[in-house]
């Protein structure tokens, strides 16, 4: 079994030394750096599981580091660290590609439970491993999807969101129930995250191409359908 490489930024330097031992102290094989363009520099030359990245680091913040990691089509989960606790700073870091983020100050075990909660989705999909809507292809053992054979780059909490609206097979998703499954109840934001995202994967899934695939019904949720 391979050991899961983490790679965490962050400038506070006791802060860094205690993650990084007690990361290791379960497992993980982990590589600190202090400043945004350091990093930038090893995701170019390494392969890592999960990026755990400050937003006020020296050199690019994390939004700047964690946008691009996208732009390169790198998927590789991404963990942002903040100090802010307003829902827009949230927004900005899930708009520029992160997959969670955890405010300062927090216990461990709730930066852990994150860690292998990214960990354990590819385990989650349990129905068939080709899912098709229209021209759109999910493959679920691969985590790829395809529109007219084109790969389309998402993030791993994309992928999961768009994942659980095709498994519902043209059903309607509550925002709620996106919320729960996907970040899990201990996440606080608002739903407001959740129309962050749709429009996230409508400009992926949608923008350049038709039919278009992801809809809303008013009042009851999203869902996957050509009408």
């Amino acid at each position: 079994m391979s050991i899961t490489r983490i790679l965490l930024v962050e400038d506070d330097l006791n802060l860094s030394k205690e993650l990084k031992q007690q990361l290791q102290n379960e497992g993980f094989e982990v590589e600190n750096v202090y400043d945004g363009n350091t990093a930038e520099q090893l995701i170019n030359e390494n392969k890592y599981d999960i990026i755990l990245a400050d937003i006020n680091i020296p050199g690019q913040n994390g939004y700047e580091l964690v946008k691009g990691i996208r732009q390169q089509q790198n998927t590789v989960p991404t963990i942002i660290i903040t100090a802010f606790d307003e829902i827009d700073d949230k927004l900005q870091g899930f708009d520029c590609g992160a997959d969670d983020y955890i405010t300062k100050p927090f216990f461990f075990k709730e930066l852990l439970a994150r860690i292998k909660a990214i960990l354990k989705r590819s385990d989650h999909h349990t129905g068939a491993e080709l899912i098709v809507h229209s021209d759109m292809i999910i493959d679920a053992r691969k985590r790829e999807v395809k529109r007219r054979d084109e790969l389309i780059r998402l993030t791993s909490r994309e992928y999961e969101i768009l994942l659980m609206l095709a498994d519902a097979n043209g059903q309607p998703v509550s925002k709620k129930d996106i919320l729960t499954k996907v970040w899990g109840t201990s996440f606080s934001a608002n739903t407001n995250t959740i129309e962050v995202f749709i429009n996230l994967l409508r400009n992926k899934i949608d923008k350049n191409f038709e039919p278009k695939l992801i809809r809303t019904r008013i009042g009851c949720g999203y869902y996957i359908g050509e009408h």
